[in-house]
């Protein structure tokens, strides 16, 4: 069964501006989106949970500079995406 995205407005802001500045990677940021609607734990994302400050949300990989910031939640089958930028950014 196929997980819902929700896409808070602050994360689509911040993705939209992520974008125009990196199109190179439009087309693997898609695909990561699809992957993760269908099979957030499938290995190419290397899902994996965040400490600290950001304990309770996780986080995934668009390639090996991006990432994505998000909350899973498991029981609702509901992903909420945080934010998006390189390991800096996002941690």
């Amino acid at each position: 069964m196929p997980y819902t995205l929700i896409y808070a407005d602050s994360y689509i802001r911040r993705a939209r501006k992520f974008l125009r500045k990196h199109p190179e990677i439009h087309n693997q940021y898609r695909k990561t989106l699809e992957l993760l609607e269908l099979d957030p734990y499938h290995p190419s994302l290397r899902l994996h949970s965040l400490e600290g400050r950001l304990k309770g949300l996780s986080s995934v990989s668009i390639n090996m500079s991006y990432r994505i910031a998000l909350e899973l939640e498991i029981q609702g089958e509901e992903i909420i995406l945080i934010n998006i930028g390189n390991h800096d950014q996002v941690y």
